[in-house]
């Protein structure tokens, strides 16, 4: 049977820009490691916030300073003490829905795939999960992205939507990452149906890991009319996942505009701040803490977009 896509044999990745920053994820910093050798050293107790900031083109916007930005902790304002962007690998798992709706979708998004590659970094690694009755690992970390593109073009759309224990697998995965900085991005057409895992375990789960969510919800105008509650709800199951890991979920109304939409996500993951702070309440309770950013820009607040994970779990005892 042929490849539903076209294979990228002989495919070019192209390396992204110096100018396209990747920062770590937010956690409290263990070692002066954590950024490139030779960065400034890092308490223990150090709280690192990564933060995307996009106008209303939805452009990046990296041209902030430490000034432009206010972090609050439980609505308790705290001093941002490390304030950085950097050029550093990142570690991605790619979920990729094979449910058997998506098989008049599986060419653009695969050219999304195609897409989001060119953009990586030669230091990144990735692995792929695959999800319809179940998800399957269907390639472990590698740094050739070109060897995970030509596993995507091999899938064959069947059954139902397990998304939610693909996330849980994709988590498992992750813990195995050589790199700090870590995300999921997901290609989907519809909510889950079919997992043994709840939305409600699958976002602690989020929370207690150090890894952001990014979705391409391929929904288009007639998800409001979908015939089941697991469809109809997937739109508001991608934004809330994504939402608290400081990801974001770009619902795609039209087929066209996937691959774009991929090249997005890609070089927003490039394009942070990292605010770095310690909190003035330093007690290893184990509890989860809220983190709020604003922009004190004048005049261009109303008209910035921020992206940040909303929290972090303390050490416990």
């Amino acid at each position: 049977m042929a490849a539903l896509c076209p294979l990228a044999i002989g495919l070019s990745w192209q390396s992204p820009s110096q100018n396209g920053p990747l920062t770590p994820v937010a956690k409290r910093a263990e070692t002066a490691s954590l950024l490139a050798p030779g960065a400034i050293q890092v308490d223990a107790s150090l709280v690192l916030i990564p933060t995307n900031v996009t106008n209303s083109s939805g452009l990046p916007v990296t041209n902030l300073s430490r000034d432009d930005f206010r972090l609050f902790e439980d609505n308790v304002e705290q001093r941002i003490t490390f304030f950085n962007q950097d050029d550093a690998p990142i570690s991605i798992g790619m979920l990729f829905d094979t449910s058997g709706s998506m098989h008049d979708k599986m060419h653009k998004a695969c050219e999304a795939a195609a897409a989001f590659f060119k953009t990586a970094n030669p230091e990144d690694e990735f692995f792929l999960v695959s999800f319809g009755d179940r998800p399957r690992l269907a390639m472990s970390f590698t740094p050739d992205s070109q060897q995970v593109y030509q596993r995507i073009a091999t899938l064959r759309p069947f059954g139902r939507t397990s998304l939610l224990d693909a996330i849980d697998l994709a988590l498992k995965q992750m813990k195995m990452a050589r790199h700090r900085r870590k995300a999921l991005v997901i290609v989907s057409d519809g909510g889950d149906n079919f997992s043994r895992r709840s939305p409600g375990q699958i976002k602690n789960a989020l929370l207690e890991s150090d890894v952001q969510l990014y979705a391409m919800g391929i929904f288009g105008e007639e998800a409001s009319h979908r015939h089941t509650t697991e469809e109809r709800e997937g739109p508001q199951l991608l934004d809330d996942l994504a939402l608290h890991t400081g990801g974001r979920h770009y619902p795609v109304a039209n087929l066209e505009d996937l691959p774009h939409i991929s090249m997005r996500i890609s070089r927003e993951l490039r394009s942070e701040y990292v605010l770095g702070y310690s909190p003035a309440d330093t007690a290893r309770d184990g509890k989860y803490h809220r983190v709020r950013v604003s922009l004190t820009v004048p005049g261009e607040t109303r008209q910035f977009h921020t992206a940040y994970r909303q929290g972090y779990y303390a050490p416990g005892q």
